[in-house]
Parts: C-alpha cells; structure tokens; sequence
C-alpha cells in the first residue's frame, strides 16, 4: 500500500474559487508551482514573466500550478491559475518584477495577490 504525506505549501491564499487552465510553457528553465508566468503574444506560449521583456510576457496572467521543466524544450498540458487568491510569500517572479509591481495587473485578471498570509 502507498501512503502519501500532503504538506501545505501555503500557495493559495484564501476561498475565491480556483479557476485552472492548460497551457503551453515555452522553452526556458526548470519552474517550480507559484510561478508567475506571462503569454508571449506570438504563438501564444506562457514563460516567467520578466519586466524587462518585449515579446509579451512581460505582463504577469498567469500562477504556475504545478512544477515543470521546461529546461530541455517546451512543455504542453501544464496546469495554471488564471483565477484566485494566492500567497505573495510563496510566489515567484521573473527578473525585476515583484509582489507589488504585479499586484495590479494581477487583479486585472483575477488574480489576488494577498500579503498578510505566513508562508
């Protein structure tokens, strides 16, 4: 018999319902859930979402909700949140952004990024 161990990693943040997706995490790197990733306009591919870059992805849609390696090329099927309140704590972001610098364009998604929660 298998037993599994579930340890709360404290990602979502409180009772907005969840609303999950499946999209296509372009070639990069090794993500862990939490990411917050942006869509590359052409193509329509997510990667982490870094400030500085031009090709779309720089505007934070989505939290990654599962672990994926898209370090050897891109992956399909991978599960995120495009709705929900989650943990500022427990969230990673991209190059130059922040908890406070994607707060707003988050929340234009309907995404909630909530601060008072212990990670």
């Amino acid at each position: 018999m298998l037993v599994d161990t579930y340890v709360p990693d404290n990602l979502i943040a409180g009772e907005t319902s969840l609303v999950t997706d499946a999209v296509t995490v372009a070639s990069s790197a090794a993500l862990k859930r939490g990411a917050v990733l942006g869509q590359i306009t052409v193509g329509g591919k997510f990667l982490l979402s870094a400030s500085a870059a031009t090709d779309g992805s720089e505007t934070p849609y989505a939290v990654l909700a599962e672990d994926c390696n898209a370090s050897a090329g891109d992956v399909t099927s991978v599960a995120v949140y495009i709705k929900g309140e989650f943990n500022a704590n427990v969230l990673s972001f991209g190059t130059g952004h922040t908890a406070a610098t994607t707060k707003a364009a988050l929340r234009d998604v309907g995404i909630l990024i909530k601060s008072a929660v212990g990670a």
